[in-house]
C-alpha cells in the first residue's frame, strides 16, 4: 500500500528498517519526484531552496556524499533553486574551526558551491533566543529546574505517559526572569533548562515538553564567550531552515520521529514559506565505518594517521587515496534515494571507481618488488627510446618515451623458477614479451649465498622490437618492466581492509572500532621503481600502473622522494558478478 503522505518514511513507528542488499544501475529517486511534483503545482510560488547542515565536529565521510548530492541535486531541479551550506554549530564542546574548513574543502572538491549562502547556526543565536522568549511570553515555554535525570524519568516511555514538571506552572514573569538570568550566566551547568510546553501525555515522546535550551559554559569557536546557553538541535534546526527560506528540509531517516516537533516549531511563528521536512535513507556500504564518533575514536587511538588517512572512507581520506569526485557522485546516482536504509555491496563503489579511473588515468610502467635482469646480448651504455601511448584506447592522450637498456627491473612475482601448469610469464628457458618492447628469454638464474634470487641473465630478440617477433612465433606472456638506469625510486603504500570483521557497523559487545582494526592494513614498499615520465608529478595525480592497479600521488610526495598510494587494484568483482546475471 502506498504511503498516504509522500514525505512519510514508513519508519516512524518501528524505527529504522532492516538494511538490505541493493545497488545496481541508477535507482529511483523519490526526492526528485517529490520536488518535481511541488514545482509542477507551484507549491512554493517559484521558490526552491535546500540546505546541507553538517555539524563541525569531524570530517565528512562517504555517507555525507549522498546527503550532499541529494540536497544540491534537488536545488538544481529548477533554475531558481539554491542550496545553502549551514554549519550546525550549537555544541561548542565538540566543534572546531578545523572541521569547518575541512568540510568546505570537501564540498568544493565534490563539485558543489554554496556561492554567497554560507551560514552558521551561531549566526542566529540572538534570534533563537528571541523566539524562545516569545514562547515564554505566550505561555508555550517554561524554565525547568529539575535535573536531567529527573526530566528523563518524568518523561515516561511508550507504555506510560509523562509527568508534568513541578515547575511547569511557573508564571510568565518568573520564567522571563529565569531565562534572562540563564543567559547572563548566573547559573551553573545543569541548573535549569528551557522546555517547550506542549503535552506530557502525548503518544509522541518528542512532544513531551522537549528541551529548547541548556546551560553550557563553554567557549564557542565563533561567538567566543558571548553565550553560556545553547539551543538544542530540535529548536535550532527548524528555525534556521525557516530563517533562510528553506522549502525542502531533506534529512536522514533517524530524524523521521522528530518531524512532528519540527512542524510544531515552524508553525509557531508564521513563516512563509514554511519548510517541510522529508527523510531519506542513509548510504551504508558493507565493510565501511561511517560514524563520526567511531572515526574520531580511530584517529584519537592513532589506529590511523588522521582524518585524511587513505584507509578511512572520509571524503578527505578517499581523495588522498585517489578516489575521484565524479566516481563518488556517480555511485550516489546508482544507489538512488529511497525511504528505506539499505546495505550496499562495497564492490559497487569499487566498480564505479574503476570505471572512472579507467577513462581518466594515464597508463605507465612501475615495478613494486623489483627483480633485476640483465640482457646479456644488449650493448652496454646503449638506450633504445620506445614510443608508448598513455592510453591505447584513446590516442588523444598522446605518447611518452620509454627507455630500453641492458639492465632492467621486472616484477619479482613475474618470475617462477619452477613454473606451475598454465604459467605464461618468465621462467628458466622460456620467452616472455616486455610490454611495448621486445621478446626476452631467461638463460640463467643468479642467487646469493642464502639461495635468494638476485638477478636473471636473459637475452633479447632485436627482431622483436615493438613486441612482435618477425618469424611469427607465438609468445603468450606479457610483463611490465622499467629501465634500471632511468627508473625513479618511489615509496608505494598498499592498503588492505581496515577491520578484521566483515561488518564493522555491527561492533561486538564491549568493543570499539580500534579493537577490531586490522593492524596490517598498511604495507609500505620503499624501493619500488617507476618509469622516468613520472618525474615532477604533483599530489593527487592519478595513474594506472599497468598490470598492477590504480595509484595516486600522495601529499607526502616530493620531487626527490615520490610517494604513491594504491587507490584500487585492477580486478573488478562487481563487473564479473554483473555479467553472470
Amino acid at each position: 500500500m502506498a504511503d498516504a503522505n509522500p514525505r512519510s518514511t514508513g519508519a516512524e513507528a518501528g524505527g529504522p528498517a532492516a538494511r538490505e542488499q541493493t545497488g545496481t544501475e541508477d535507482a529511483p529517486n523519490f526526492i526528485r519526484e517529490l520536488v518535481e511534483a511541488d514545482l509542477a503545482a507551484d507549491k512554493f510560488k517559484g521558490h526552491l531552496r535546500t540546505r546541507f547542515p553538517p555539524e563541525p565536529n569531524g570530517y565528512l565521510h562517504i555517507g555525507h556524499c549522498k546527503a550532499i548530492t541529494v540536497n544540491w541535486g534537488a536545488a538544481a531541479q529548477a533554475p531558481f533553486g539554491q542550496c545553502n551550506l549551514r554549519f550546525d554549530d550549537t555544541n561548542p564542546v565538540k566543534e572546531d574551526i578545523e572541521y569547518v574548513e575541512a568540510i568546505k574543502r570537501d564540498i568544493k572538491w565534490l563539485g558543489y558551491d554554496w556561492e554567497d549562502r554560507l551560514f552558521f547556526a551561531s549566526d542566529y543565536f540572538e534570534r533563537f533566543y528571541d523566539c524562545a522568549v516569545d514562547l515564554v511570553k505566550r505561555g508555550l515555554a517554561y524554565v525547568d529546574s529539575q535535573t536531567l535525570e529527573q526530566i528523563r524519568q518524568n518523561r515516561g516511555d511508550f507504555y506510560r505517559p509523562g509527568v508534568d514538571s513541578p515547575f511547569r506552572t511557573r508564571s510568565v514573569e518568573e520564567n522571563l526572569d529565569l531565562i534572562t538570568r540563564m543567559r547572563a550566566g548566573e547559573f551553573p551547568d545543569g541548573a535549569h533548562v528551557v522546555r517547550a510546553k506542549i503535552d506530557m501525555t502525548s503518544p509522541d515522546l518528542n512532544l513531551r515538553d522537549p528541551l529548547l535550551y541548556r546551560i553550557k559554559h563553554a567557549h564557542h569557536h565563533r561567538t567566543g564567550d558571548a553565550w553560556c546557553i545553547y539551543p538544542m538541535y530540535d529548536w535550532a534546526h527548524p528555525l534556521s531552515d525557516a530563517f533562510e527560506g528553506v522549502t525542502h528540509s531533506l534529512c536522514s531517516l533517524e530524524f523521521a520521529n522528530h518531524r512532528p516537533l519540527y512542524d510544531w516549531v515552524v508553525s509557531q511563528f508564521g513563516f512563509d514559506p514554511r519548510p517541510e521536512q522529508t527523510e531519506f535513507a542513509k548510504l551504508f556500504f558493507n565493510t565501511v565505518l561511517v560514524s563520526k564518533r567511531n572515526l574520531q575514536k580511530l584517529v584519537t587511538d592513532k589506529v590511523v594517521a588522521g582524518w585524511d588517512d587513505p584507509r578511512l572512507h572520509t571524503i578527505a581520506g578517499m581523495r588522498r587515496r585517489g578516489y575521484t569526485a565524479s566516481a563518488l557522485r556517480r555511485v550516489c546516482e546508482r544507489v538512488g534515494v529511497s525511504r528505506r536504509d539499505s546495505l550496499i555491496d562495497i564492490a559497487l563503489l569499487e566498480h564505479t571507481l574503476r570505471e572512472d579511473l579507467n577513462g581518466s588515468s594515464k597508463r605507465v610502467l612501475a615495478v613494486l618488488r623489483p627483480l633485476k635482469i640483465t640482457l646479456t646480448n644488449f650493448a652496454e651504455r646503449e638506450t633504445v627510446e620506445l614510443d608508448a601511448q598513455y592510453n591505447s584506447e584513446d590516442p588523444s592522450w598522446g605518447n611518452r618515451k620509454v627507455p630500453l637498456t641492458r639492465e632492467l627491473y621486472i616484477e619479482r612475482d613475474d618470475f617462477m623458477e619452477t613454473p606451475v601448469k598454465g604459467w605464461f610469464r618468465l621462467s628458466p628457458g622460456t620467452e616472455v614479451r616486455l610490454r611495448y618492447a621486445c621478446i626476452i628469454r631467461c638463460q640463467e638464474v643468479v642467487k646469493n649465498d642464502a639461495g635468494e634470487i638476485v638477478e636473471l641473465k636473459c637475452t633479447w630478440d632485436p627482431d622483436s622490437l615493438g613486441g612482435q617477433p618477425k618469424d611469427g612465433r607465438k609468445v603468450k606472456g606479457t610483463i611490465h618492466w622499467v629501465s634500471a638506469e632511468h627508473a625513479l625510486n618511489a615509496e608505494v603504500r598498499l592498503y588492505d581492509k581496515l577491520f578484521t570483521v566483515d561488518d564493522p557497523l555491527d561492533l561486538p559487545e564491549g568493543k570499539t572500532p580500534s579493537d577490531i582494526a586490522n593492524r596490517n592494513s598498511l604495507e609500505v614498499i620503499r624501493d619500488a621503481k617507476v618509469e622516468p615520465s613520472l618525474r615532477g608529478v604533483t599530489p593527487e595525480a592519478r595513474y594506472q600502473f599497468e598490470r598492477v592497479g590504480y595509484f595516486c600521488v600522495d601529499a607526502d610526495s616530493r620531487a626527490d622522494a615520490l610517494v604513491f598510494n594504491r587507490t584500487i587494484s585492477l580486478k573488478d568483482s562487481w563487473a564479473k558478478a554483473a555479467q553472470k546475471k
